[in-house]
């Protein structure tokens, strides 16, 4: 298990990534838009995606904005070498905040396997 010490810094890549401490990271068991150019691989399939990527991201840069982030629970590393965690900002858990705000939705997974479809950001 890694430690990261706790900061008041996060950069967000998007609704569920970024860095922290300069070590990349990606929230566990949940998913959120892609913001990417429809383009690119693994970017968003929708244009509607990407804004609601880019919603989820600002609304996490807000929510961080300032606070002391702690890295909670430490699932490993994933395939794309990013650190699956769970973070909290100043005591309050940081993807329970952008799952009831609407902006991210539940992706659990198990030993390292999803445990259900990844969510369709592109359906009404």
């Amino acid at each position: 298990m890694t430690q990261t010490p706790q900061t008041t810094s996060i950069y967000w890549s998007d609704g569920d990534s970024g860095r922290l401490n300069g070590v990349k990271f990606r929230l566990a068991n949940i998913d959120a838009p892609e913001t990417g150019s429809l383009k690119q691989r693994g970017g968003a399939k929708c244009e509607a995606e990407r804004k609601l990527g880019y919603d989820a991201k600002a609304f996490l840069v807000e929510f961080t904005r300032g606070k002391e982030i702690k890295i909670v629970r430490d699932y490993g590393k994933d395939r794309y070498d990013r650190l699956v965690v769970e973070l909290s900002a100043d005591g309050f858990d940081v993807a329970r905040a952008a799952l009831d705000a609407g902006h991210i939705k539940p992706w659990p997974f198990k030993n390292g396997r999803a445990q259900a479809l990844k969510p369709d950001w592109c359906r009404p």
